[in-house]
């Protein structure tokens, strides 16, 4: 990494002076998240875990666009109209169909001002990104702006071109490098930086919850924060989404993933709405 400045001995009483903004979370607008103690703190690696099509690249933008924060965002696994034309639906509250086609007849003028104001959230659209080419791309952030991201999302690990072929062994052993290499960059640059992920096969449909073993590749070791998805759809055309807290260093964890936050994905403005009014039954005593 190109951030480091060298090591060093520190008291605890020093360590107090030294910490900057680690540990502290970042803007979440997921308030069942937090009644579960789920923060996205500053120099922590988290990952969000779930089948294709559940909803966890829609989960990480609008963590990312509700924070309102200095944002990077790698996104190999969707297109920049895609997150453009969503971004503006959260953002804005329009129906994200009205915008898609603004976007595609050059009718897009209207929304600019307010995309305008979100100038600190930057995307990079490369499909392989390599550990190289994103060390360059926060370098280039750092030059611009004078800061590092206080958010740095990943969509998805798994696009990220480490450099190792090979089997299923050399697939895990890659996973859990490039985990480590994560967390070193979220310490190194205060951001918390957030991680997408799949399944093992058998939770695919995403249809209940997934335990911290479903985690393809089984990289549990070094992620602070392990967030599962399942979803509930009721052929309404209605969407809820359940996020499940099964690893969590710093608060409330279920390694089974049978204890989730619920969100309503609004599907005209792709905001999740809150369900939760109160924590599960099993925690309120």
């Amino acid at each position: 990494m190109g951030f480091k400045e060298g090591a060093a001995l520190f008291s605890l009483a020093q360590s107090v002076g030294i910490r900057g903004a680690a540990g502290e979370p970042i803007p979440n607008a997921f308030k069942s998240l937090k009644r579960l103690e789920v923060e996205f703190r500053r120099a922590e690696l988290s990952l969000v875990v779930a089948g294709p099509g559940t909803g966890k690249s829609l989960f990480a933008l609008f963590l990312a666009t509700m924070a309102n924060v200095p944002v990077l965002y790698f996104s190999a696994d969707s297109s920049a109209a895609t997150q453009v034309t969503r971004a503006t639906a959260m953002i804005t509250g329009d129906d994200s169909r009205v915008i898609k086609e603004a976007l595609i007849e050059g009718k897009f003028s209207e929304y600019e001002d307010a995309l305008g104001k979100r100038w600190w959230t930057r995307f990079n659209f490369s499909a392989r990104p390599t550990q190289r080419e994103m060390e360059t791309y926060l370098l280039c952030y750092l030059e611009v702006y004078g800061c590092t991201p206080h958010l740095l999302v990943v969509d998805n690990v798994t696009n990220v071109d480490t450099g190792v072929v090979g089997d299923a062994e050399s697939y895990t052993f890659g996973l859990e490098g490039l985990c480590e290499y994560l967390s070193e960059m979220a310490r190194e640059t205060n951001a918390h930086v957030l991680g997408l992920h799949h399944v093992t096969g058998e939770h695919s449909d995403g249809l209940k919850p997934i335990p911290l073993s479903g985690v393809k590749g089984k990289v549990h070791r070094v992620p602070s924060l392990i967030l599962t998805m399942h979803k509930e759809v009721d052929g309404m055309n209605s969407r809820i989404l359940h996020v499940s807290p099964v690893k969590n260093r710093e608060g409330f964890e279920d390694s089974s993933g049978g204890t989730f936050a619920s969100f309503r994905l609004n599907r005209s403005n792709l905001r999740l709405e809150e369900l939760d009014e109160e924590l599960p039954t099993s925690l309120a005593a």
